[in-house]
Order: C-alpha cells, then sequence, then structure tokens
C-alpha cells in the first residue's frame, strides 16, 4: 500500500478505525481479529483505539486488548504497525459518553493504555475530546509531559477547533501530530481544520468518513454523484469516498470503521483508485450541496 506520514512515522494511505468491533453491535471476537488481520494482510499499518472504546463500566480498553491480541497473533511483520490510542472520554455504562480533561485523569488513562497495549511507549496518543470544564492548555501540557517522560513518541488531539489546533500546534512546540475530526460527504463543517493541517504539515485523520457505523452502507444512495462515479470504475461508492478524500490533501489519512474482513479490503483498494481533477470537483461540489 502506498504511504503517507503522521508525524516522524510512516503509514499506509489508508488507516483502521476499530471502533465498531467494541461498542454496541460488536462481533464476536474471533471475526473482529480475523478483520484486523486482514487489515495487516492488504497493508493497513495504522490502527486507531480509545479506552472508552467499550460498553460495559467494567471492560474499559476493550478496542485496546482486542488490538494487542491481533498483532501479538499476527503470523506476519507487525514493527511498522502503528496503534493510535486516545484518553479523555469515558463511557459510564449506561450508554452515554462523558468528558474528563483533566491532566491527572490523561495521565492515569495513558499510563492504563500502555499496560492493555503492552508497549513501553504508545506510538499515537490523543486528547480524544475538549472538556469544557478544564482549560484546553491543561489538557495539552498532560500530553507535553507525556512526551517529555518518553511514555509516548507522538501526540495528537481529536474533535478541535481551528483555535485549539493552533494552540495545541504552539503548545508542544511544533510537535502536533495529528488532529482527527469527523470528516465525511455528509459532514463537511471540518474542511477549514482540513485545510489548515495541510498548512501546517499536521496529518488529518477522518474519523467516520463513510459516514458512521449506521450509514455507511448507504453513502452511494444519499450522495448518487459517488455512486455514479463507482460504476463507472466497477468499485464501491465507499472507495471512491475514500479516493476522493485522499486527494484533497497529502495529509489526509481516513480511518473507515470496519468490523469485516471484506469491508476494511474494500476501504484499502481505495488507494489504487485514481480520479481526475473534474471527478473530485463534482464530488466536492456533491458533498457541499447535499
Amino acid at each position: 500500500m502506498q504511504t503517507r506520514h503522521i508525524g516522524e512515522a510512516q503509514v499506509g494511505q489508508i488507516g483502521l478505525g476499530a471502533m465498531p468491533m467494541s461498542i454496541e453491535g460488536r462481533p464476536d471476537e474471533r471475526r473482529s481479529i480475523t478483520t484486523i488481520h486482514a487489515a495487516l494482510d492488504v497493508g493497513v499499518t495504522l490502527i486507531d483505539t480509545a479506552d472508552a472504546y467499550h460498553v460495559g463500566a467494567d471492560e474499559v480498553g476493550h478496542n485496546e486488548l482486542l488490538i494487542a491480541k491481533a498483532l501479538a497473533t499476527y503470523p506476519g511483520d507487525t514493527s511498522a504497525t502503528l496503534v493510535a490510542t486516545k484518553g479523555g472520554h469515558l463511557r459510564p455504562g449506561d450508554g452515554s459518553w462523558t468528558v474528563d480533561g483533566s491532566p491527572a485523569h490523561i495521565k492515569r488513562a495513558c499510563e492504563a493504555s500502555l499496560k492493555r497495549l503492552g508497549v513501553e511507549a504508545i506510538g499515537l496518543y490523543q486528547f480524544h475530546r475538549p472538556d469544557p470544564t478544564v482549560p484546553y492548555a491543561e489538557s495539552i501540557g498532560a500530553l507535553s509531559d507525556l512526551l517529555a517522560e518518553g511514555k509516548i513518541r507522538m501526540a495528537g488531539i481529536s474533535n478541535a477547533n481551528l483555535q485549539q489546533i493552533r494552540q495545541a500546534h504552539e503548545l508542544l512546540d511544533g510537535r502536533l501530530a495529528s488532529v482527527q475530526n469527523q470528516f465525511s460527504p455528509a459532514f463537511r463543517s471540518s474542511e477549514p481544520e482540513l485545510r489548515l493541517c495541510s498548512e501546517l504539515g499536521i496529518a488529518f485523520l477522518p474519523w467516520s468518513p463513510l459516514g458512521g457505523i449506521a450509514r455507511a452502507n448507504d453513502l452511494g444512495t444519499t450522495f448518487t454523484a459517488f455512486q455514479r462515479v463507482a460504476r463507472q470504475h466497477d468499485v464501491s461508492p465507499q472507495q471512491v469516498c475514500l479516493a476522493w478524500m485522499l486527494a484533497k490533501s497529502p495529509m489526509v489519512v481516513p480511518i473507515p470503521g470496519a468490523s469485516r474482513p471484506q469491508t476494511i479490503r474494500d476501504s484499502a483498494a481505495a488507494v489504487d483508485l485514481v480520479l481526475t481533477h473534474e471527478v473530485i470537483a463534482d464530488l466536492d461540489a456533491a458533498g457541499a450541496a447535499a
């Protein structure tokens, strides 16, 4: 697979969003591990997770443990695999999502993630979501401390606006490696953040790039321009969507969610789909108008 850079790391142009393997409606462990192995087989080297990807309050880190097991049982070389995890989001177990951006919590969460992943340093650690009760600078300060302590190799942020990206970039002395925001044909409001990341040389990781778990299958129906291009190339509209994103900037590394081997194989094939400037412009317009 062709590669791109996230900070100092070189990764496949398409990553794997592992969240669907651990939240509500998740498959059994065997299928999930088979899916992760399939991703590795086709050259995916970025796997995105978080300590909050679980269901019950007693299973924090379910997704991280799953990924660690999948990597440990993979028969091939996993030394180039970048596992990106996140801290600062919580799931009390009642279906809700809460936040805790305090430096103390972020540092505790990182320590716990280190143990679950079984590594000496986390490749990419991301502040999951801003906490309105904690000054953003304090949350980012925790990332800076973790970098200095060698517990994480790279720092990233998620669900951030333009001001927060600039602030994190400055507070981390230019070491902000990635920004993970929602972005898809249905969710275009992160376009300014994508452009800023391109200007600053920061990787932009679109989450739910196909519209989310409930809407991904209907992408071609909802956005007919993507279906039309898909038919012309004899590929899926989801592949067209990911190829469109890759064409937007060399800093974009989509992380489509998957819980079946065939899904991540299809997503990974998007790196080989070349779209013309005219087609890209048409898809830009189609997404904006929808």
